[in-house]
């Protein structure tokens, strides 16, 4: 799967956990906390739709490399492999 289509379902996601963000607004490098206030709650719904999107588990160990969109893509092609 490639990164673009990966990031835009991240960015969907968390739209869906955060539907005060605006999609265009997520910057991919900024750690999601620093931009829209993600909460650990946030997180852990986070990490449960990438499992529901992607089909893959993301132990609590994990929920930091999954801090911003960037991250996210390069933890999803990782676990995807």
């Amino acid at each position: 799967m490639q990164a673009e289509e990966i990031a835009r379902r991240v960015i969907t996601l968390v739209t869906q956990i955060a539907p005060d963000v605006a999609a265009a607004s997520v910057l991919p490098d900024v750690d999601f906390r620093d931009q829209f206030d993600f909460d650990s709650m946030d997180t852990l719904n986070f990490a449960i739709a990438l499992n529901g999107e992607f089909g893959i588990e993301v132990p609590e160990s994990d929920y930091a490399r999954l801090a911003s969109t960037n991250k996210c893509v390069k933890y999803v092609q990782g676990k995807l492999k």
